[in-house]
């Protein structure tokens, strides 16, 4: 599971997240959707531990800056990141040594066959598609199988059957419990996997919601971000505290977390 509590991230004197709070629970998706600039992508790189902040997150308990934290996190970033002169294969065997992992070969070998990947091993990262440096990043996020997984905008650069591959891959970890992050603007792709989602502006959420929150009022996550986003003064009913009543227990679990 991973936990925020009371994040806050300034660049100066911008504030780009302001005291959020909220949990990603085990075998859960959790997104957080937003216009750009709404500090999606900050409180990823806060939780991947690349960023400074005000305020407390954890992994399974553990900081999440600490190695304990790090061996059971994993992190797939907007832009992806990969080293220029080692093949695809050799980033897979680099996870696999900093982590440590044995008989990790075969579920290698599945990743890179389904994203498409098992042709291009002796490629170099410097001679990849953006598309294909995405699906490495993938793919080295889930080498390591660990039980928190973030993901900052996974969909964008894929092509169709590697979405569809992710999305299936999705559901699978959901299944075996891991706790599951996901940033993204995409809400047409969010539809088919959310179970949480939390809408951010400025930096604050504006909502938050739940699958069943959906199917009780019949409206798709597209429908009710618009408008929470769009909508009228009235709606504002949508967001701040009553967000919180909406969904009773991340309240009650965040309070809890402050206790702590």
């Amino acid at each position: 599971m991973i936990e925020i509590i009371g994040v806050t991230k300034k660049y100066g004197k911008v504030v780009a997240n302001e005291d959020l709070s909220f949990l990603a629970r085990d075998g859960q998706i959790t997104v957080l959707l937003g216009p750009n600039g709404a500090g999606k992508s900050t409180i990823i790189k806060c939780i991947a531990g690349l960023l400074r902040f005000y305020g407390l997150i954890t992994i399974d308990g553990h900081a999440n800056k600490t190695v304990e934290a790090k061996k059971r996190l994993g992190y797939v970033p907007e832009i992806p990141a990969v080293y220029d002169l080692l093949t695809v294969e050799e980033h897979l065997q680099f996870i696999a040594k900093a982590y440590q992992l044995k008989d990790w070969e075969a579920y290698g070998e599945e990743l890179l066959h389904r994203l498409e990947m098992d042709d291009k091993k002796k490629k170099l990262g410097k001679d990849l598609s953006k598309g294909m440096q995405q699906k490495l990043c993938i793919i080295m996020a889930l080498l390591p199988k660990p039980r928190n997984i973030i993901f900052d905008e996974p969909l964008v650069g894929l092509d169709p059957h590697a979405i569809k591959e992710l999305k299936a891959i999705l559901q699978e970890l959901k299944a075996e419990g891991c706790a599951i992050l996901i940033s993204t603007h995409m809400l047409e792709s969010a539809e088919e996997y959310w179970d949480t989602a939390h809408i951010m502006i400025k930096g604050k959420f504006a909502a938050t919601r739940t699958h069943g929150d959906a199917e009780a009022v019949g409206q798709t996550l597209e429908e009710q971000f618009f408008e929470i986003t769009e909508g009228p003064a009235e709606s504002g009913s949508l967001a701040g505290p009553d967000a919180a009543a909406a969904n009773p227990d991340a309240a009650a679990d965040h309070q809890q977390g402050a206790a702590k």
